[in-house]
Parts: structure tokens; sequence; C-alpha cells
């Protein structure tokens, strides 16, 4: 039986989803949060439905053994490829996912030129196909995927000279062309600076962090599990490098 005062379980492939869990602290502070990155495994957006299927399990079945009272799957693959099946599997609990904020992106720019940028295996996925067939009536819609970046970003690197070369090359054929810059992938927020520097300022960059917080404040508002106590951050990680955690806690706190 959970209780308000048990965790939030939240993962993803490495450091990504922690751009998450810092719009679930701006909506709810005095939860208690477990996050798990599995650095030791990212990426997941270049490794096939059924890897990052058997992943997504092997992590959630942790955290869920630790006593959680909702799962927050802070990964736009991890979500593409397992959510469905997560939910099947644990139907008692509160499970979220995260998805590209494309409605988002439509509502503020309607018939505006839109790009998501994505790993490779997000963007290929069938959930992903039903999301832009709802908007793209409506707006134009460019798909970019981004291999390379996520490995960057792991690196602490995420606004780097170097990153900012990888971006000019992956984003040469939009710059000037798009309204908006849908980050697809948990981990892009950390990049959002180099990708600014090579679209310009005027090109909005938005992601899905907030609208997963709100859905788990909702579900937990509705099943009585919102704390009224101390919050608490707990972060682990399947590297055993001791400096994946403290880039974390970086991240956290930029």
């Amino acid at each position: 039986m959970n209780t308000k005062h048990d965790y939030i379980g939240l993962f993803d492939s490495g450091v990504g989803g922690i751009s998450v869990l810092r719009h679930m602290l701006r909506l709810m502070p005095n939860e208690r949060y477990l996050y798990m990155g599995d650095s030791a495994n990212a990426p997941y957006g270049t490794k096939t439905k059924e890897q990052v299927r058997q992943l997504s399990f092997a992590v959630a079945e942790k955290l869920i053994d630790r006593g959680i009272k909702a799962l927050v799957v802070a990964c736009n693959t991890a979500t593409s490829a397992a959510i469905n099946d997560l939910r099947s599997a644990y139907p008692d609990l509160i499970v979220v996912g995260i998805e590209p904020a494309l409605k988002l992106a439509a509502d503020r720019f309607p018939k505006g030129n839109l790009g998501v940028m994505a790993t490779p295996m997000t963007l290929r996925e069938e959930k992903f196909d039903l999301l832009l067939h709802r908007f793209d009536s409506q707006c134009r819609v460019s798909k970019i995927p981004a291999p390379g970046l996520v490995e960057l970003i792991e690196q602490g690197r995420g606004n780097s000279a170097e990153a900012e070369i990888l971006l000019r090359s992956l984003l040469k054929d939009y710059i000037g062309n798009i309204d908006a810059l849908v980050l697809g992938c948990t981990h892009y927020p950390f990049a959002a600076e180099a990708i600014s520097r090579v679209l310009g300022e005027q090109v909005a960059l938005l992601d899905g962090g907030d609208g997963t917080a709100r859905e788990t404040k909702r579900r937990l508002a509705l099943a009585g599990l919102l704390n009224d106590g101390c919050g608490e951050i707990v972060i682990e990680n399947s590297s055993a490098d001791p400096k994946i955690i403290e880039l974390a806690y970086r991240l956290l706190n930029e």
C-alpha cells in the first residue's frame, strides 16, 4: 500500500531526466524523489526497441523494490519503447511518461514551421508518428535526429564548442527556417545554450518536462498521495564513475 510519504521514482538512460526532475521540484518541492540514471547503458536512443524495453524494466523494477508511489519515465526513448508495457505490468502504480512538446509548439505557433529533435529511435517509433499526425495538418514539422549529442551531455559538455560544431552540422538546414525546436529528448535541455547559439535566440526551445510534472501532480492528487512533509532528493546511477553523480547534481542546480 503506497503512502504519500513514499518516493516518486524517476529514471532515464543517464543524466537527461534531471531536466524533468527540475520541473518536478518547481511544481512539487515537498515530494521525496528517487532518481536512477542508467549511464552505464547510455545512450538508449541508438538501441533496438526490445533492448530499451528490457533496460527500462530492469531500472523500473529496482525503483519499485524501493517502495515508490509513482514511476516517472523521464526518458523520451524509454517512453516510446516501454510505457505501455510498464503500465500493463504495474496496473496499480501511477506510471507517467514524457512525450515531445509538439502540442505546446503547435498551439504557440499555429501554421508555423517546427522542428522536433530527438534520438533516432524516438523518431522512428509508431508512438511518435501518431503524435505527429495530430498536428502535421496545421504545422510543418521536420524530424531532426541528433546522434552523438547525448554522449556529449553525459560528459558534461552539452554547451561546449564541440557540441556547437555537432549542432551546426545537425541543424544547418533549419537555421532561419523554423519558429520553434521541440527538444524530444530529456538530455537536450542541457544543450540549450549551444542550440540557441546555432539557431538564434528568436527560435523557441520547448521540452515536455513541465507537462510530465503537471500530469504526475494531477495523478498523485487524485490518489490522495501528495506529500505534505519535507522533500528529499536521492540520485543514483548504474555507472561506477562518481563524476556522473556529481554531474547530475550540478545539472539539477543550474
